[in-house]
């Protein structure tokens, strides 16, 4: 078990478009491992590669709310196919920009083609905070944060609050 280190806003490898993985080998299923500890560890419900300094295709996701049954899903070379008409609103937060949480439109249900675990293609219908946890961290594998979708001046005090939370530690 290896907690790996996040990097927080405004690190500009988090504006970097993670490029797509060529085999799901022990080495990925390795690293995917050590970023399902990390996430645990921060504590949060999802992380993507870049989030850890790496720009490959990967996610982390686990929305169970009984710590005592974990429900881990990894995501290799995540594609939405589709998404619905339908916008929901959910209070995001991220674990890039610890500490702050923003209202953010998004659809409300989304189709996902994806590699798991073994390398096997899946594909599924997510919704809820399953769509909106998917959409938010296949933003960062496309370099964005969820605070670009703020207005400039709610961005930059974000930003600045991160900065002055790392001053603190």
């Amino acid at each position: 078990m290896t907690i790996l280190s996040i990097i927080t806003v405004p690190d500009p490898l988090l504006k970097t478009v993670s490029t797509a993985v060529d085999a799901v080998d022990d080495d990925l299923r390795a690293f995917m491992d050590d970023m399902l500890d990390t996430m645990y560890a921060a504590p949060g419900i999802g992380l993507a590669a870049i989030q850890v300094g790496k720009p490959i295709r990967v996610l982390v996701m686990d929305l169970s709310e009984d710590p005592e049954a974990p429900e881990p899903k990894y995501y290799v070379n995540p594609v939405i196919t589709w998404t619905s008409e339908h916008i929901a609103v959910y209070n995001e937060g991220c674990l890039s920009v610890p500490e702050q949480y923003a209202d953010i439109d998004r659809p409300a249900e989304c189709k996902l083609s994806y590699l798991d675990y073994h390398g096997k293609e899946q594909k599924i219908h997510a919704t809820g905070l399953l769509s909106t946890c998917i959409q938010h961290e296949i933003d960062h594998l496309n370099g964005i944060v969820f605070i670009d979708y703020l207005s400039g001046l709610k961005r930059d005090i974000a930003v600045r609050k991160v900065r002055k939370l790392a001053r603190e530690d």
